[in-house]
């Protein structure tokens, strides 16, 4: 299956950083925060980062409690990005946390515990892990005289 996503962002003007960006339909404005320097208008770019995370891994575990006919009630995802110094690294490296509640009285453990399991499969979370071919390319903007 190809999946093909796009996002395009421009500047606003309204603070140093901001920008608004349009994603399948839908239009956000991003910025950094007052302490680094931007207007605080919108999410920074490692918070979107963050929410991508955190939302393929309710909708993966979703979509697998569905699958095997579940009583999920509901599925809460939070994820705190941080760079830390790990044993033996001489320099921070890009650290996720992720927190997970899944509301369901009527889950076993065993559910529990392999819902977890599949957590760790959200395709956003596969490629963070792997090491993705990034290509940038110039553009060309309009002549405004045309």
């Amino acid at each position: 299956m190809a999946v093909h996503a796009r996002a395009s962002v421009a500047e606003t003007g309204q603070s140093p950083y901001a920008v608004r960006m349009d994603i399948g339909g839908h239009a956000f404005v991003g910025d950094e925060s007052l302490t680094a320097g931007g207007g605080g208008l919108g999410p920074s770019p490692f918070e979107m980062l963050s929410a991508a995370l955190a939302e393929c891994t309710a909708m993966t575990l979703r979509w697998y409690a569905n699958q095997q006919g579940w009583p999920v009630e509901r599925i809460e995802v939070a994820v705190d990005y941080s760079k830390k110094v790990v044993a033996g690294a001489s320099s921070p490296v890009d650290a996720f946390e992720k927190t997970i509640l899944i509301h369901g009285v009527d889950l076993t453990d065993e559910q529990r515990t392999r819902l977890l399991n599949v957590a760790a499969k959200c395709p956003v979370q596969r490629t963070l892990e792997s090491a993705p071919l990034i290509t940038t390319l110039v553009g060309v903007p309009p002549d405004p005289a045309a």
